[in-house]
């Protein structure tokens, strides 16, 4: 297959195509931002005590019957105990007075048998006071939370092979519809398991929309236009749905109202299955030419350019069988790949795993849950807009250590300072999170260039998976602090500077055209062939690997010509390859 980039040179870098494409293509991110922090709310716990049942008792005890205990300084009523009610009864129908006759601490206290009372100030209605998940039964929110996570997994696992097989558009839409029927049937659980259910499918659909829309729209735009999507559209597209989730649970303070609500968005999105057309270059590489051709000269008219005669050689179509399928094992079935990918899947482990650390050391802002959420969402732009300008002029490999050094460090020297200063601490903190929110925007792209067309995906897939596991992993690491609280801060900080380091071992695709098949990852023009043959096949990558840091503009070839691909002395990946004339 020949060069698209080249190909379709006549399009331009701009144009009416590509920036309509890119504001409806980014709308689909909304969601995303809409449906995967919902739990903020949906799942908050109110203030709340035991409930006392309607006994005979003097207003003296039945203020008295729940005790106080002291929470961050100051004295509360106890969420989980209360004075064991018989023996209050009795006292107050003999007429004792608590504080004055009684000393309440020596009487006995026994758990909220009759439930809870939980307040209205702020929510009517969330899954804690619907189904009691306070106090023994605390863990099971944060056990919901992480069915979200699990949901990502197995959605990263499957949207890859499922968008390379049927097409990342079809992808897209279905994984909408699923999200929507999945949020709109979790408005209507019974019970917590059935809630965990659910999400662990909204999970799934939500993962599947991001990463099929984001190489969607990785393939559908120019190289101008797709450095500004990969980071200042998608990732700010996902941030405003995430600035808009708290006004709207503002309004809307009864969890299953709002999951509702929610699921009735998705309805927006349906117009634009008319309107945002299928990749172009996924159709090439499943031998549909044809279609890829009549949507290229449809760019070419809402551009106003005039298209050549032939788009697409016949001759470099035919470099692709047609119906090729490719899968996970296609990446393994590679040595430079399988290095490349290693390397992919620690750089996603560990921005998740030192991102969420860093996250669950923040301290929690006082005042109104829906503003904190707000200012939560909107301290990451500043972020977004600088990795936008800095991805248009900087090579991704330093960019990412750079800032992988950044998140890193903030995690290995947050430790020693003293809680009197917590204003240092706290800019730390800060300074941490805009490194990691960097490292997530850049990490995105940078793996979305390195892989081939026909195992982008795929990619993308297994690296998301990565990033799931770490922010599973990551609560067990923080856990390690129960047993010395330096420990989590060293691990998370050395596998984060250690990432940074591996970084650097990745290929460079800065300025580089975006490769098309496997052939134009494992061979490189700048690899030496110049060794012996019984050991070029294992030897070139290390070549490779050795040079990284010196060379600053390597690896992706911009064109791989089909000659490259002859014959050999060596079959890699289902191709025989005459080494001799990368000479």
């Amino acid at each position: 297959m020949g060069d698209y980039d080249e190909e379709t040179a006549f399009l331009g870098q701009t144009g009416p195509y590509f920036w309509t494409t890119f504001f409806l293509l980014n709308t689909v991110f909304v969601s995303t931002g809409f449906d995967g922090l919902y739990i903020i709310f949906a799942g908050a716990a109110p203030r709340h005590h035991c409930l006392v049942p309607d006994v005979n008792l003097t207003d003296e005890w039945r203020n008295a019957v729940i005790p106080l205990v002291t929470a961050d300084g100051e004295e509360v009523q106890s969420q989980c105990s209360r004075y064991k009610l018989s023996v209050v009864k009795n006292l107050s129908d003999e007429g004792y007075i608590p504080g004055r006759d009684i000393n309440l601490t020596n009487l006995e206290q026994e758990g909220c048998l009759d439930g809870w009372v939980y307040s209205k100030d702020i929510y009517q209605s969330t899954i804690v006071t619907e189904w009691n998940l306070v106090c023994d039964n605390q863990w099971k929110v944060p056990f919901a939370s992480s069915t979200l996570f699990v949901g990502y997994l197995v959605g990263s696992l499957i949207s890859g092979q499922l968008s390379d097989r049927f097409g990342r558009k079809k992808v897209v839409f279905v994984s909408l519809a699923a999200q929507s029927l999945s949020v709109l049937l979790q408005s209507f659980s019974q019970s917590w398991r059935m809630f965990c259910i659910m999400f662990l499918f909204v999970g799934a659909s939500q993962i599947s929309i991001y990463i099929s829309a984001f190489v969607l729209g990785t393939e559908l735009l120019s190289k101008t236009m797709r450095v500004l999507f990969t980071t200042l559209g998608a990732f700010l597209f996902y941030c405003i749905g995430y600035m808009t989730l708290p006004w709207i649970a503002y309004g809307i303070r009864d969890w299953r109202t709002l999951l509702a609500v929610l699921s009735a968005t998705s309805v927006v999105y349906i117009p634009l299955w008319w309107f945002l057309p299928e990749s172009p270059r996924w159709l090439i590489t499943q031998g549909k030419a044809a279609e890829a051709e009549i949507i290229v000269r449809e760019a070419a008219r809402k551009n106003k350019v005039q298209a050549p005669p032939v788009v697409f050689k016949e001759s470099e179509i035919q470099d692709m069988p047609p119906g090729r399928k490719y899968t996970m094992l296609d990446i393994l079935k590679s040595f430079n790949l399988r290095c490349i990918t290693l390397m992919c899947l620690l750089l996603w482990m560990a921005i998740n795993i030192g991102y969420f650390g860093l996250s669950l050391n923040t301290s929690n802002l006082s005042g109104n849950p829906f503003m904190n959420c707000f200012l939560s969402a909107i301290s990451e732009v500043p972020a977004y807009i600088v990795s936008t300008c800095l991805l248009r002029k900087c090579p991704r490999r330093e960019l990412l250590s750079t800032f992988l050094i950044i998140g890193g460090g903030v995690l290995l020297l947050i430790q020693f300072i003293p809680d009197t200063l917590q204003y240092v601490a706290l800019a730390l903190e800060m300074s941490g999170k805009f490194g990691f929110t960097m490292a997530f925007t850049i990490v995105y792209i940078y793996t979305a260039e390195i892989y081939p067309t026909v195992l982008r995906n795929v990619g993308m897939g297994m690296c998301s998976s990565a990033a799931r596991i770490g922010s599973i992993t990551a609560p067990y690491v923080i856990y390690l602090g129960t047993y010395n609280k330096v420990l989590p801060y060293i691990l998370m900080g050395s596998l984060t500077i250690s990432s940074s380091v591996v970084n650097l071992f990745l290929p460079e695709t800065f300025n580089k055209d975006l490769p098309e098949t496997v052939e134009q990852i494992l061979f490189c023009p700048s690899v030496n062939s110049r060794s012996p043959k019984k050991h070029r096949g294992r030897t070139s990558l290390f070549v490779y690997l050795s040079g990284a840091l010196a060379r600053s503009q390597t690896t992706i070839p911009s064109r791989a010509p089909p000659a490259m691909f002859v014959r050999s002395r060596e079959n890699v990946g289902g191709k025989d390859v005459n080494e001799q004339e990368f000479k």
